[in-house]
C-alpha cells in the first residue's frame, strides 16, 4: 500500500503550542520555553512604526544631504572652477574637495573659497557645510 503525503498547506510551521503536555514534557527534559513564549507573545509591527527608527539610525537624511551636494556641485560652482576641482566627501561637517593642481588649489584658497563656502550654505545649511577642505589630489 502506498503512501500519500498530505499537501504542503496542512503542514504547520513553527514549533508546536505549548499545552500543558508540551510544558510537562520540557520540565521533564529540562528545558526552558520561557523565550518560547515570549516569542510567539510578540506581535510583528508595523513597517510604517519600524522604518522611522530604522532610517534615523542609517542617518539617511544626512546621506541624501551629502548625495545632493555631489550632484548639484557642477551647477552651483563656477565651471571653471568645477572643471579642476571635485568633492570627495563630507564627514562632521568639513567638506572635502580635490582639487586637480596646486595652481588651482591656491587660486581656490585665496580667491574663491569664501564664494563657494557662501553658495554651498546658503543651499544646504550651515549644519551641513560648516567648512570646506581642499586637497590636491
Amino acid at each position: 500500500m502506498a503512501v500519500i503525503p498530505k499537501p504542503f498547506r496542512e503542514y504547520k510551521l513553527g514549533p508546536p503550542k505549548s499545552g500543558a503536555r508540551q510544558q510537562v514534557l520540557a520540565q521533564w527534559r529540562g528545558v526552558d520555553l520561557a523565550p518560547v513564549e515570549v516569542a510567539r507573545t510578540v506581535r510583528a509591527r508595523k513597517a510604517a512604526d519600524v522604518l522611522p527608527a530604522v532610517l534615523k539610525t542609517l542617518r539617511i537624511d544626512q546621506r541624501q544631504c551629502e548625495a545632493e551636494i555631489f550632484k548639484v556641485w557642477n551647477h552651483l560652482i563656477d565651471p571653471t572652477i568645477a572643471a579642476h576641482a571635485q568633492p570627495t566627501g563630507i564627514v562632521k561637517g568639513t567638506l572635502f574637495v580635490t582639487v586637480d593642481s596646486s595652481v588651482w588649489l591656491d587660486e581656490i584658497v585665496r580667491y574663491r573659497r569664501k564664494e563657494i563656502l557662501d553658495r554651498l550654505q546658503h543651499s544646504f545649511g550651515k549644519q551641513m557645510v560648516g567648512k570646506i577642505s581642499f586637497r590636491v589630489g
